[in-house]
């Protein structure tokens, strides 16, 4: 696609159209209430949801897409001043509510930008999300596909968030004298939530401006802002800390979790490191040091695998909204595209989706083995995205070998604190012969 003409996620100067994918902070950079550049495509939540998190923004610049309907656009040519029609559908990626991928089409081919997504493998919504991609795409190839690779690595694999959500609220059934403290976002997880509240009969505190986000999202008599109607309080995540849970515990007992897929790598107190690293298994019962000094046991029922307690105070569940690497490897080979490219591009979680599936791409591309050291991004050529000849042809992946070459990253991955992934850049300018960020 030629410069100039569409951004995702990325809100600087030089486009005539800009797509939103989401409101996580992550993809709103550079986006302001005093936005007057040009349209911002996005879904009807995130429409819905947008005054609230920039107030006074020009409402008229919104441009609403129901999911799964094509959209027309009549774009013009920087180079040669000619009318350029591109065509744009939203689906459902499943992140957070209002999160939506964009598959766009014209005479430059097919692009298809995930955002943030999450296909699970039994999720109806994912089903759902298939088939409306398989029936927009029919014959024709993804020539460039700007995938969410947060957790394209092999190291990452999550249960279902079904299963992670009932593995919370066996938590904190094994804890019926604690006060629960769960730390969460300013948008998502609301499902997490609802399942609590549904499994366990109970409301949750939330924090005022989050409150207002669930009336708005539809929420009205599961969540409040008063402490005396419930032990369970969804706390922002940036709030959470060992201190403050050490803090809670000189008044009550207090446990806290912590839904994401990220490891988090907490320091144990000295002498106790087999204790406070050890992974918890299903069904079991064992003996655990209490806030008072003492042992207790700690029977806790379920599926709870992949649930680790790094403190005394602090457990982490593996709920993630984004794909775990078995999913992504699923999602590319649903989509067959003959170019990947990676979203969040500046994480040292970062890895080129390319290093691992190169070979499930149209030119085809081969693996390598992943070097275990620890290492920097090295440079490497950017990838010419693909153009075809007609406005809706199959590229042909002999063709494609020819025109193109690429280098693959050799890339070492390390873990980091969400802090860090939440702080990568993410989206894209969609133009030709751009290199990867």
């Amino acid at each position: 696609m030629e410069k100039g003409l569409i951004s995702v996620d990325r809100w600087a100067e030089g486009s005539q159209a800009y797509f939103l994918t989401h409101l996580h902070a992550d993809h709103t950079q550079g986006l302001t209430s005093t936005w007057t550049k040009a349209p911002i495509f996005c879904s009807r939540v995130t429409a819905k949801l947008f005054p609230f998190k920039f107030p006074n923004f020009k409402l008229s610049l919104l441009r609403v897409l129901d999911l799964g309907s094509w959209h027309s656009l009549s774009l013009v040519s920087p180079s040669t001043g000619s009318k350029i029609a591109v065509q744009v559908m939203a689906i459902d990626a499943h992140h957070c509510p209002g999160a939506v991928m964009f598959l766009f089409r014209g005479e430059f081919g097919c692009l298809l930008n995930t955002g943030d997504f999450r296909w699970e493998k039994n999720s109806e919504r994912a089903k759902l999300g298939r088939e409306t991609l398989l029936n927009a795409l029919k014959d024709n190839a993804v020539d460039v596909l700007y995938l969410d690779n947060t957790y394209c690595n092999p190291s990452y694999e999550f249960p279902p968030r079904e299963v992670a959500a009932q593995q919370v609220v066996d938590i904190i059934t094994s804890h019926p004298e604690h006060d629960i403290i769960i730390g969460i976002d300013t948008l998502g997880k609301e499902d997490l939530l609802l399942h609590i509240s549904n499994a366990l009969n109970i409301k949750i505190w939330v924090w005022p401006e989050r409150l207002q986000t669930m009336h708005l999202l539809g929420f009205h008599d599961i969540f409040t802002t008063k402490t005396s109607l419930t032990r369970v309080r969804a706390v922002p995540r940036y709030s959470f800390s060992i201190e403050t849970l050490e803090g809670l515990n000189t008044m009550r007992p207090t446990i806290g979790i912590i839904p994401s897929g990220l490891p988090w790598v907490v320091k144990p107190l000295e002498g106790d490191d087999k204790f406070f690293y050890s992974l918890l298994s299903s069904r079991y019962s064992r003996s655990k040091v209490s806030s008072k000094g003492g042992k207790q046991n700690d029977k806790i029922k379920g599926n709870l695998g992949s649930v680790k307690r790094f403190h005394r105070y602090i457990y982490s569940v593996q709920y993630s909204d984004h794909s775990c690497y078995l999913e992504i490897e699923e999602f590319i080979k649903l989509v067959q595209p003959t170019n990947v490219k990676g979203i969040v591009s500046s994480s040292s979680c970062y890895v080129d989706p390319l290093y691992y599936f190169g070979c499930l791409c149209g030119v085809n591309q081969p693996s390598q083995r992943l070097h275990h050291q620890h290492q920097k991004k090295e440079g490497g050529d950017g990838v010419v995205p693909a153009r075809t000849n007609s406005k809706l042809g199959r590229v042909s992946y002999t063709e494609v070998e020819k025109k193109r070459q690429r280098v693959v990253d050799l890339l070492g991955v390390h873990k980091s604190k969400v802090s860090v992934l939440r702080r990568a850049r993410r989206g894209v300018k969609l133009a030709e012969n751009e290199c990867s960020d």
